[in-house]
C-alpha cells in the first residue's frame, strides 16, 4: 500500500527512482509522482499509472543527483493530480512523500489555517510537510531538527521522506508503522518502501525501526532516534535475486508464482524437515518451545488469505497438540480489548509482514504478557522483529497482489509448527509423527502434479467465466480451503464469490442455487467424504453446476459433478497445500479470459500498512 522509493548519490536519480516506482506497483496505487533538485525543486506528479507519469517528463530536464518518488493509494482525498505526492510546503523549499496516515491531521490543519497557511491538497500528508515547514520558520532551525519536532507532535503511522531545496545533498527520512528500507552502495544510498527497487543496485541494507530518523547523504547515513541520540546502523544482507522479481518469460507474476509453488513449498521444508531420519528442525522457535507445548490456548491474528492459513492452523494445532486455539481477524482484534495473559501464545501470520492491524494486535499482547510468534515472508520485516520466535515461510519475493505461494507456504510452516509442538508435548503417536512428516515431503511433487491440470482448469474457466455468482464450499480441512478459492476469485475476477462450510449450505446459501449458479466443492478424501457427497447430491437435484476437486481414482464424484479436477492423495491435513493449486488457476484463467490485470486488481494493495 504505496511505495516509495528514493536516490542520492553519484548516479542521475530519476531513472532510478522511475524503474523503482515500476518495481513497487505491485502494492497497488491510484497515482505517482517525483521530485527533485534542478535549478530548484522540480515536483511532477499524475493520477494513474507511473507509465503516465513517465509519458508527462518525456522532453523535460529531469537531471539530478536526488530525487524522491511515490505511488499513491489514496486514503485523505480521492485519486488526483493534486493529491498525488510528492507534496510540497507553502514556500516551496520542500517537498515529501510519505506512507501511512496522519490520525491528528485535522487539528494540526486548523492550527496552520490559523497561522495563514494556504493548502491545494485534501491530504494528511500535505498536513505534515506544511506543519514542519512552520517548525523550521519559527525556530529558524534545520530541516532535521524541525522533521524531529514536528513528529513528536504526530499521531499515526507514517514513512516520510523530505528533501530540501536548500540543502540538494541531503534526504532525510523517518518511521513509525510502516516500512523503510535504506540500501548502502558506495557513495550513494537508495530508499524504498521494500526491497524489490534496491536489490538491482545492491545487497546490503539497514531496515529503519520505529521512531528513527536517518540523514543521508551520498557517502553517509546517520541514524537517530526521535531524542536526537546515534543510533548505530545494523546493515544485512539481502536474500533474493533479481530474477526473483522479474516475470521470467510469464504473462503474469500470479501464474508465475502459482507455478513456482513446487520449489518455495521445498523451501519452507529444506532444512527442517528430514523424513528419513525421522527428525523436525525449527531453529526459530526452539527457544520457546517449552512455552509453546504448555501454552494455555494459542490465539492466531492475521487478516485476509493469511487468516484463512490460521484456520487450517486451528485445525492442524488442535488435532495434534491438543490445545485450543482462536483465529482472529487482526482488524478487529485490536479494537475489542480481548483477554489475553501469561501463558498465552499470539501467532501472527503476514506475507509482508507489515500489515499494520497484525502489527498492532501483537504489540497489545506483548504488553499483556503474550509470547509472540511470527510466521512471515520477509526477512527483517516488522511483524518478524516484534516477535519473540517465529519462523520464515522463505516463499520468495511475492509481486502478485491476490498471494498464492505465501498461501501454500504458509501452511507449510504452520504444519511443521503443529508437529513439532505435537512431538514435544507428546500428543502425538511417533508412527503418526513419522508418517506427517513423510506426507509433507511429498507436497512439492503433488503439487508439481496438479499443476499440470493447468489447461484443464483453463477450460473450466472459459465455461464459467461469465457466471454472475459463484460458491465454494469444504468441510473440515477443506473448510478454509473453500474460503480462500473465494477470496482468490473475487480478487482477480471481480466475481462475487461465498465461501461456507458445505454443511451450512442449507442455513441459508442453498437459496441461491439454481441452474446458473457454480458451486465448488473441495471434495478430497477425508473423514468428511461422505456427506459432502450428499451435499453435492443436494446442489444437483437443485440444478446447480458442480466444479468438484477430488482426489485421483475418485469413482463417485466424477459421475455426479458437471466438470471434475483430480489432484493427487494426500493426509487430510496436509490436502490442503495442495487442493488450493486448482482454485488459484481457476481464479486466475477466469480474471485473464475476461481481459482483467491480475496482477494489479483494481483497488487492492499487495501489503495493507494503514487502516
Amino acid at each position: 500500500m504505496c511505495g516509495i522509493v528514493a536516490y542520492i548519490g553519484q548516479r542521475e536519480a530519476y531513472p532510478i527512482v522511475l524503474k523503482g516506482l515500476k518495481r513497487l506497483e505491485y502494492r497497488g496505487y491510484d497515482s505517482a509522482g517525483i521530485a527533485l533538485i534542478n535549478n530548484g525543486l522540480q515536483v511532477y506528479k499524475k493520477k494513474g499509472k507511473v507509465a503516465e507519469l513517465e509519458e508527462h517528463l518525456t522532453g523535460k530536464n529531469v537531471q539530478s543527483n536526488i530525487a524522491i518518488g511515490h505511488t499513491r493509494w489514496a486514503t485523505h482525498g480521492e485519486p488526483s493530480d493534486r493529491n498525488s505526492h510528492p507534496h510540497q510546503s507553502g514556500n516551496g523549499r520542500l517537498a515529501m512523500i510519505h506512507n501511512g496516515i496522519i490520525e491528528n491531521y485535522a487539528q494540526l490543519k486548523q492550527e496552520l489555517l490559523n497561522k495563514g497557511h494556504v493548502f491545494k491538497s485534501d491530504t494528511d500528508t500535505e498536513v505534515l510537510v506544511h506543519f514542519i515547514e512552520e517548525i523550521q520558520e519559527s525556530n529558524n532551525c534545520s530541516t532535521e531538527e524541525a522533521v524531529r519536532i514536528a513528529l513528536k507532535r504526530v499521531v499515526g503511522a507514517y514513512v516520510i521522506v523530505i528533501i530540501d531545496s536548500k540543502d540538494p545533498n541531503t534526504l532525510i527520512a523517518a518511521r513509525k508503522g510502516s516500512p523503510l528500507v535504506i540500501g548502502v552502495g558506495r557513495g550513494e544510498h537508495f530508499l524504498a518502501s521494500d526491497a524489490s527497487p534496491i536489490v538491482e543496485y545492491t545487497k546490503e541494507v539497514v531496515y529503519v525501526n520505529d521512531y528513527e530518523i536517518a540523514i543521508i547523504r551520498g557517502d553517509e547515513l546517520i541514524l537517530k532516534n526521535i531524542s536526537n541520540e546515534i543510533q548505530t546502523p545494523y546493515i544485512q544482507k539481502l536474500d533474493i535475486e533479481l530474477a526473483a522479481i522479474e516475470k521470467g518469460g510469464h504473462d503474469h507474476f500470479m501464474i508465475k508464482e502459482i507455478f513456482e509453488q513446487p520449489q518455495t513449498i521445498f523451501d519452507s521444508l529444506r532444512g527442517r524437515l528430514d523424513a528419513k531420519l525421522g527428525t523436525l528442525t525449527m531453529g526459530g522457535i526452539r527457544d520457546h518451545a517449552d512455552l509453546l507445548k504448555n501454552a494455555n490456548r494459542i490465539v492466531i491474528v492475521a487478516c485476509g488469505t493469511s487468516w484463512h492459513a490460521g484456520l487450517v492452523a486451528e485445525y492442524m494445532i488442535e488435532e495434534l497438540c491438543r490445545i485450543p486455539v482462536e483465529v482472529e481477524y487482526a482488524s478487529e482484534f485490536r479494537y475489542r480489548n480481548p483477554v489475553i495473559g501469561k501463558g498465552d501464545v499470539i501467532i501472527a501470520v503476514s506475507q509482508s509482514g507489515e500489515t499494520a492491524d497484525t502489527l498492532v494486535a501483537i504489540e497489545s499482547a506483548k504488553e499483556k504478557g503474550a509470547i509472540i510468534l511470527g510466521v512471515c515472508n520477509v526477512v527483517g520485516s516488522s511483524i518478524a522483529r516484534a516477535s519473540h520466535a517465529g519462523a520464515y515461510t522463505h516463499a520468495g519475493p511475492e509481486i502478485g497482489v491476490a498471494s498464492t505461494k505465501a498461501f501454500t507456504a504458509q501452511l507449510t510452516v504452520l504444519a511443521l509448527i503443529a508437529l513439532k509442538i505435537a512431538i514435544e508435548k507428546g500428543t502425538i503417536t511417533q508412527q503418526r509423527f513419522q508418517h506427517l512428516l513423510d506426507e509433507l515431503e511429498h507436497v512439492p511433487e503433488k503439487v508439481a502434479a496438479a499443476l499440470e491440470l493447468n489447461e484443464k482448469i483453463r477450460q473450466i474457466g472459459d465455461k464459467y467465466k461469465d457466471a454472475r455468482d459463484f460458491l465454494f464450499l469444504g468441510r473440515g480441512y477443506n473448510f478454509p480451503v473453500a474460503l480462500e478459492g473465494a477470496l482468490k476469485l473475487k480478487e482477480i475476477s471481480y466475481i462475487h464469490a461465498e465461501g461456507y462450510p458445505a454443511a451450512e449450505m442449507k442455513h441459508g446459501p442453498i437459496a441461491l442455487v439454481d441452474e446458473n449458479l457454480p458451486v465448488v466443492f473441495v471434495a478430497t478424501k477425508d473423514s468428511y467424504y461422505e456427506k459432502v457427497v450428499s451435499n453435492i447430491q443436494e446442489i444437483k437435484a437443485r440444478k446447480g453446476k458442480v466444479i468438484a476437486v477430488v482426489t485421483q481414482g475418485d469413482q463417485v464424484i466424477p459421475g455426479m459433478a458437471d466438470d471434475v479436477i483430480e489432484v493427487p492423495e494426500a493426509d487430510e491435513l496436509v490436502a490442503p497445500i495442495i487442493s488450493v493449486i486448482p482454485l488459484q488457476l481457476l481464479a486466475y484463467h477466469i480474471g485473464v479470459l475476461k481481459g482483467f490485470d491480475v496482477d494489479k486488481p483494481r483497488n487492492l494493495a499487495k501489503s495493507v500498512t494503514v487502516e
